[in-house]
């Protein structure tokens, strides 16, 4: 009895789990007429500087495509399928994508105008993903206005995410998320819920000017219990000295606080202080 050995190398025992995907490369070519459903034709392929301008695209797919140094001009992309996709380097200047899906796409240093963030995913994860991925794009571009434009798109996202992945609306999250991770990402929505609140999760310059009128109304009330507990609600005077307590302009009306609350007034006053210089610097960093 004969035995046949075949050895493999460690480049051949690779080769066993993987195949060639066959993504077909088209480098330099130009779009000559608008394209009509085509469902299978434009899949997995990877365009190199294609060029297309006033052309209409209409359910056509494109899935798992890559679009290289491309540059698509005043095109019109109407209900077409753009899962997967990867754009590098290109141009999509005044082109326009309605009912487009762009589920797990990313995105490189590529032109495209705001209204792209108005095609996201349904789903709250991958509208995150998808609005994160646009912001660190216009980022790379240095266009301001659309950065802040996704991230409140992430930051709304990530808000309705984090309450679904404890609050388990769907089956989606009711598997993924049990026992102990349920509690986690109570915590994790929380600890949003508060800092958006309070300075819209470093967003908002209103929302810090509320939260520091509140301290501010807090003090006024603490200072009218001190100077006048006959008085029912917060006392006027209270209220109008209640901004130079928070500063610690005049020391003298503070005679009747204890240490302790003196302690909170100050690390909140410094707090205050941080974050809007925080929110000042992020502002003035994108432009």
């Amino acid at each position: 009895m004969k035995f046949n050995f075949t050895f493999l190398s460690k480049k051949d025992k690779k080769l066993i789990y993987l195949d060639n995907n066959n993504k077909e490369v088209l480098v330099d070519y130009i779009v000559t007429k608008d394209i009509l459903n085509e469902f299978t034709s434009f899949e997995n392929k990877v365009f190199v500087r294609m060029y297309a301008k006033n052309m209409k695209f209409t359910n056509v797919s494109f899935q798992h495509c890559i679009f290289e140094t491309c540059y698509i001009n005043k095109c019109k992309f109407d209900s077409c399928n753009f899962t997967g996709c990867k754009f590098i380097g290109s141009n999509f200047h005044r082109s326009s994508f309605p009912g487009c899906d762009f589920r797990y796409a990313t995105f490189e240093r590529s032109q495209f105008d705001h209204d792209i963030l108005d095609e996201t995913p349904k789903e709250e994860n991958l509208e995150m993903h998808f609005a994160r991925s646009l912001r660190m794009n216009f980022q790379q571009l240095g266009d301001s206005k659309a950065v802040n434009k996704a991230i409140t798109l992430e930051l709304k996202a990530t808000s309705v995410y984090l309450y679904n992945s404890w609050k388990r609306t769907d089956i989606y999250h009711k598997e993924k998320y049990t026992g102990i991770r349920i509690i986690v990402q109570f915590l994790k929505w929380v600890e949003f819920w508060l800092l958006d609140f309070i300075w819209g999760n470093g967003e908002s310059i209103l929302k810090l000017i509320r939260s520091i009128a509140i301290v501010l109304i807090a003090i006024a009330i603490y200072d009218t219990s001190c100077n006048h507990p006959d008085y029912l609600g917060i006392s006027l005077s209270s209220l109008l000295n209640s901004p130079a307590i928070f500063l610690g302009i005049h020391i003298n009306l503070t005679s009747g606080y204890t240490t302790g609350i003196l302690s909170v007034i100050a690390a909140l006053k410094y707090i205050s202080f941080a974050l809007f210089t925080t929110l000042l610097v992020k502002r003035f960093s994108r432009r």
